[in-house]
């Protein structure tokens, strides 16, 4: 395939709870071509993915299932987006060697990288009010997920979502450098 019928990817990176996949399902509904949601949390919280069984050790334990879901999570990434699909993904970054691993699986793609903020406080309120989280993961992630790299674009995430994706179409369109990911493949590879 060649290079202009590859996908593109907005990707949007923010703590839990502050408002990604709101975000996504703006952008898909204003944006003018296809893109597809994908979020690892189809993965986690839905349901339907991963086994109910968890055992402290073995095959169903959490250590050995997490990296491969992550591994199999990005091949999927790519595997849409090498077959043409656009993505607007929700993701968050916890570690820099996960950053440096997504970068690696995306980096012949055309990446617009989205912070997405949002104050410790409004974060824990809706973390409390969505009940389907683990209370504190807002607060563990809050203190890290913007720390290892920049973005393309970034966005106050108490802000509307549809105000905030009218800010993030028009400055996708508006791009024209290869963006953070491509700055960040050469620094990884090169160190």
């Amino acid at each position: 395939m060649t290079q202009n019928q590859q996908g593109q990817i907005i990707l949007l990176n923010g703590a839990s709870s502050a408002g990604k996949s709101t975000l996504c399902r703006a952008i898909q509904a204003q944006i003018d071509q296809p893109f597809l949601q994908f979020s690892l949390d189809f993965f986690f919280f839905r349901g339907e993915v991963l086994p109910d069984r968890r055992d402290s050790e073995g095959p169903f334990s959490w250590p050995v299932m997490r990296p491969k879901l992550f591994e199999g999570y990005f091949n999927c990434l790519s595997g849409l987006l090498d077959a043409g699909n656009n993505l607007v993904v929700d993701y968050i970054v916890e570690t820099r060697e996960q950053l440096a691993a997504l970068v690696q699986r995306l980096s012949a793609f055309d990446v617009f990288y989205v912070g997405v903020h949002c104050p410790l406080e409004e974060l824990e309120r809706r973390e409390l009010q969505r009940g389907d989280r683990r209370p504190g993961d807002a607060r563990m992630d809050f203190q890290t997920v913007h720390t290892f790299s920049g973005y393309d674009f970034e966005v106050d995430s108490t802000d509307s979502p549809e105000h905030n994706a009218e800010k993030i179409i028009a400055a996708w369109k508006a791009r024209a450098s290869s963006g953070v990911f491509q700055q960040l493949f050469r620094e990884f590879t090169s160190s």
